[in-house]
């Protein structure tokens, strides 16, 4: 076991999540876990870490949730993906995924701007379920037809032959700004 120290734990409650359906259920744990980002422990773990300060986080439903659940809740991940489950508004989910899923290029943004826009909603989605292949070939696909010429010509050939690795940091590589 290892100590909290109070201005930690205050820091925690500062901004908790309280379980309202009008409180982005992602952005809250987004904000907690760049918090705990900044907490090192010699010898402890950053999952043990999130787990221990997590309950400091929440109020009201949320923190009833947390206590009910405790014992299934006993790594990150999975209290994060189950904190989700519960607080993450089903239309809301249903209304990000098909974003992601039916994405489309206007011919008018640039295709950084277009995958700036789909880091968006997956940013905003976290839970979405979708593999990395699946979220490059649905971009692709919503590109325009000449949107999607340049970038098989970037590639040096069909962009979707690339393996997910090279795809997504060729993509990137787009979206870096330029030093002139």
């Amino acid at each position: 076991m290892f100590e909290l120290k109070t201005n930690l734990i205050n820091m925690m409650q500062a901004s908790p999540f309280c379980g309202k359906p009008n409180k982005d259920a992602n952005i809250h744990p987004q904000h907690f876990l760049g918090l705990c980002d900044t907490v090192t422990m010699r010898g402890v773990t950053q999952d043990a870490i999130q787990l221990r300060l997590f309950p400091f986080f929440l109020l009201g439903r949320a923190k009833q949730w947390f206590y009910k659940d405790k014992d299934a809740v006993n790594i990150w991940d999975k209290c994060y993906a189950t904190f989700l489950a519960k607080f993450f508004l089903l239309g809301k989910t249903n209304t990000l995924h098909k974003k992601i899923t039916s994405f489309q290029h206007s011919g008018l943004e640039s295709i950084p701007k277009a995958w700036e826009r789909l880091q968006e909603y997956i940013f905003a989605c976290p839970h979405h379920g979708m593999d990395e292949w699946l979220v490059l070939q649905n971009f692709y696909n919503g590109l325009t037809t000449m949107a999607q010429a340049h970038l098989d010509a970037i590639a040096g050939g069909a962009f979707l032959d690339l393996t997910i690795a090279k795809a997504t940091a060729l993509v990137e590589k787009m979206v870096q700004p330029r030093l002139e």
